[in-house]
């Protein structure tokens, strides 16, 4: 029986997330914690590390030497080149995408260009649209990459609409918002191990 078991597990996937917001208490971030709670504790083969972008230079290729990067730019690519796939979290500002995550998408597809050929999601907490602007520019942006997005589930979360989406400290706390996330997460993790022909 525990060889049966062992046989229809799922090969492990490492996500890595990023949030387009600096914020500590952007609901960005907050959805990237309840990703991580979420892939622990029901999606088994699924392993979401949050990777930090605050401490990126601004890009100037003058940082560039002959086929390296400042110390924080390598560390931040290794990241991504050791990903199966990447899970975007990030608020929309002037009908786009943030400024930090602009410049760690173009800091990452220096060349040789480390998103390519990985699979991806977008999730977005803000008000209005829920920041759906930013994930179709973010799309747009993907395309030039070589990233392979999900087209469905899409998770576009009005965050100010009631009833509450975040607990005081940025948690995401409502139940239907929660499942609607885990079901982005299993569509990312069966679009890898396809993408992957695992």
């Amino acid at each position: 029986m525990a060889a049966a078991v062992g046989a229809e597990a799922k090969p492990l996937i490492k996500v890595v997330a990023i949030c387009g917001s600096l914020r500590e208490g952007s609901y960005n971030r907050g959805l990237i914690r309840s990703a991580i709670e979420i892939s622990k504790s029901s999606i088994p083969g699924v392993e979401i590390e949050h990777v930090e972008i605050a401490e990126l230079p601004m890009l100037n290729t003058d940082l560039e030497g002959e086929g390296s990067f400042p110390p924080v730019v390598e560390a931040f690519r290794q990241k991504i080149l050791e990903a199966d796939s990447i899970l975007f979290a990030s608020p929309e500002y002037n009908y786009s995408v943030s400024a930090p995550l602009k410049n760690a998408l173009d800091w990452a597809s220096r060349t040789p260009n480390v998103w390519g050929d990985k699979a991806a999601a977008i999730i977005s907490a803000f008000g209005g649209s829920g920041g759906a602007r930013s994930q179709y520019h973010l799309r747009q942006i993907g395309v030039f990459l070589d990233l392979h997005f999900i087209n469905k589930p899409e998770f576009f979360l009005k965050a100010l609409e009631p009833p509450a989406k975040f607990d005081k400290n940025g948690n995401l706390i409502d139940a239907q918002s929660r499942e609607n996330l885990k079901q982005v997460l299993l569509s990312l993790q069966a679009f890898t191990l396809r993408l992957q022909g695992r």
